[in-house]
């Protein structure tokens, strides 16, 4: 019997969903269907409410109209269930202050289920430049050291769906390709992908579809409009 989910149904899914602070709404709703095996981008202008948008999707913050539901349940980062399948880099510095670099990444591994977690944490820290910094503090590493220590995170657990802000902050441009080369492939082998990026060449390598958030309307682009949709060209 095969079990794996229908890449007909969709993963994530939200219809109008109204994202926002203290009952202001940051954009116009929302309406989401990603599926396994595909990439969604959120991009828009600065203030828009990317960030805002994608705290919701996770359930760190509740919607002010609308639900969000995985695999056809509401969402709850509460749950066991949604910890295992979602990995999510949404803040760099969400980290446990007295755990080395290398002990982050095997509390990861080990705490999902990897087997050779050793092995899994070297390969994710050479992937990411940072294996002379893997026992250093949080503290003792720079700003791009940490985002690559929390991207690192990410990938060094299994996970049905990645979600990122802004991916491609703090990295040089050899990074920023190497991370988009990857994510695309993990996308072709099945992974769900959503995250907010103003990298427009980043979204054209990673994503299927770009969703341009607006005050008046969010709308699907493809994405080989990304550069012209964000510098605000309507089309």
């Amino acid at each position: 019997m095969d079990n794996r989910p229908d890449p007909s149904v969709p993963l994530l899914s939200t219809h109008d969903l109204a994202a926002g602070h203290d009952g202001v709404q940051v954009c116009a709703p929302v309406t989401v269907r990603l599926h396994p095996a595909a990439a969604l981008a959120l991009i828009g202008p600065n203030g828009v409410g990317k960030s805002t948008v994608l705290h919701t999707l996770v359930g760190l913050l509740t919607p002010l109209a609308g639900k969000v539901l995985i695999d056809g349940e509401p969402v709850d980062e509460r749950r066991s269930s949604f910890r295992r399948d979602v990995a999510q880099v949404l803040d760099d510095d969400a980290f446990f202050p007295s755990l080395t670099a290398r002990e982050h990444l095997l509390l990861s591994a080990r705490g999902h289920g990897v087997v050779a977690a050793e092995a899994a944490v070297d390969a994710e820290l050479a992937a990411f430049g940072i294996e002379d910094r893997a026992d250093a503090l949080p503290t003792k590493l720079s700003s791009g050291q940490r985002r690559r220590l929390a991207l690192a995170a990410a990938f060094v657990r299994p996970a049905r769906l990645i979600v990122l802000d802004e991916p491609e902050r703090r990295l040089d441009a050899d990074m920023r390709q190497d991370l988009a080369e990857r994510l695309a492939g993990a996308r072709d082998d099945g992974l769900a992908v959503l995250f907010a990026s103003h990298d427009a060449a980043f979204v054209q390598t990673v994503a299927d579809q770009a969703l341009l958030l607006g005050e008046e309307k969010c709308r699907l682009v493809p994405p080989g409009d990304a550069p012209e949709a964000m510098s605000g060209i309507q089309g």
